[in-house]
């Protein structure tokens, strides 16, 4: 009798404990959706999820920024600089790149007339689809940013300078209100900053230029997961180059072509250094100075370029393009050469600077619309391996001696610069805060 008297109360016992277990756990719950209820993200900057709902960018936003002496960044700055870590969208229509397929880079400040042109013309590539297009943004712009979002033709990623001095309106890299201004004399004034060498002191908007294009590169090439162990050339555009259908096509034949046909070549081209050329025509390829519309070149060249870190960041003229030609390339012992067809596949339409334009929607295009002839010839790819190469050794460039135009003497532009060619290069040496220069 007495075994019998007990079970009821085990059975109760038991029945408690389960209760109790149950609400600790329910108390759980409530108090997680709480918690994420009141991280909801009511951004700045909403990131598009397409599909990636899973994504959980890490709660430190870099290990560099502990490490290395880079601006304080705001709010706008840390979450594009979350947005960076997105991976592609279009995956799920585009799931596998082509093995030899060259990665294109697009890089963007703020002309949305000219970036929709760009966009179309690259929906008409042959093979756009075989790759992943990278729009790096200089700033954040919500029409920029909008027409990127719609491009449904390939896989596409998008990267923000998250130092770029559009995002910063109260402090360096962007405008402080104690720097010294046009040629102010800092002692007098009190202000910050250090003049070029003709005596002006800096730009924001003129200096990110070049603060874009050297994070883009060491970004593109060393930071990011989808493209630091390719191995294959990487094409690099901008918003005003309107891009022919057989440009990847050609590019492809190009890069394959490059080490038979002009070994001491660094790069391939889409298009002449002269922007205003359409090229020779006829059946020859082209060895000449490199251009900078639709260049690439692979990781060999780049970490070649990485090395000249110094020479990059302190040769006082804010054009990127300007300072890797009458700097960075003479440093390398040799000339630099870059291998092309006879026939422009890329063509330089803009008609305004990279900051201007952008107001009126119209502006810098001729009737708020650009007209550029597509031939047949321009619609397959039109470069032959049996073709012989033409080499320009004698080209007009800047001669030894030349010191640059300017606007880049700021020794914090210097330094922010620096700063961005080792951040993916962080050890735990002493010395992890110093760039190689060699």
């Amino acid at each position: 009798m007495a075994t019998y008297c007990k079970k009821p109360h085990l059975k109760v016992a038991a029945l408690r404990r389960l209760l109790s277990l149950a609400s600790v756990t329910l108390l759980g719950v409530l108090l997680l959706i709480f918690l994420l209820g009141t991280n909801s993200v009511n951004d700045l900057v909403a990131a598009p999820t397409n599909g990636r709902e899973n994504f959980n960018p890490t709660s430190s936003i870099s290990v560099y920024t502990e490490k290395l002496n880079l601006p304080k960044q705001n709010e706008l700055s840390i979450k594009l600089e979350e947005r960076n870590r997105l991976p592609p969208r279009n995956v799920d229509l585009y799931p596998n790149l082509a093995k030899d397929c060259v990665i294109i880079v697009l890089y963007v400040h703020n002309r949305p007339q000219y970036l929709k042109v760009v966009v179309q013309s690259l929906s008409n590539v042959v093979g756009i689809n075989e790759t992943l297009l990278i729009v790096s943004h200089d700033g954040y712009f919500e029409e920029m940013n909008k027409i990127v979002d719609g491009i449904k033709f390939c896989q596409v990623k998008q990267i923000f300078a998250p130092y770029s001095p559009h995002l910063f309106s109260n402090g360096f890299p962007g405008i402080s209100s104690n720097d010294c201004k046009d040629k102010d004399n800092a002692k007098e004034k009190h202000c910050l900053g250090t003049p070029d060498q003709y005596g002006n002191h800096r730009s924001p908007k003129i200096v990110s230029l070049k603060h874009h294009w050297w994070w883009m590169m060491n970004t593109v090439w060393d930071g990011l997961e989808e493209t630091r162990g390719h191995l294959g050339h990487i094409l690099f555009i901008e918003e005003d180059h309107f891009i022919l259908p057989n440009a990847y096509r050609n590019l492809q034949i190009l890069t394959e072509l490059k080490p038979l046909k002009c070994p001491d070549c660094y790069a391939a081209n889409l298009a002449p250094c002269d922007v205003n050329s359409r090229g020779e025509g006829g059946n020859i390829l082209v060895a000449e100075r490199m251009g900078n519309v639709g260049y690439s070149f692979n990781q060999t060249v780049w970490r070649k370029i990485h090395r000249k870190a110094k020479e990059f960041c302190f040769f006082d003229d804010y054009n990127w393009d300007i300072t890797m030609w009458a700097t960075v390339y003479p440093s390398f012992g040799a000339p630099v050469y870059s291998l092309r067809g006879p026939r422009t596949s890329a063509i330089h339409f803009g008609k305004c600077g990279l900051h201007q334009g952008q107001g009126d929607k119209g502006a810098c295009i001729d009737n708020g619309v650009v007209n550029i002839g597509v031939n047949d010839v321009d619609k397959v790819a039109n470069i032959k391996s049996e073709w012989n190469v033409r080499v320009f050794e004698h080209q007009q460039g800047y001669k030894a001696g030349f010191r640059g135009w300017g606007g880049w003497g700021d020794e914090r532009d210097h330094q922010l610069c620096l700063t961005f060619a080792q951040m993916y290069h962080l050890t735990n040496t002493a010395s992890s805060a110093r760039v190689s220069t060699s």
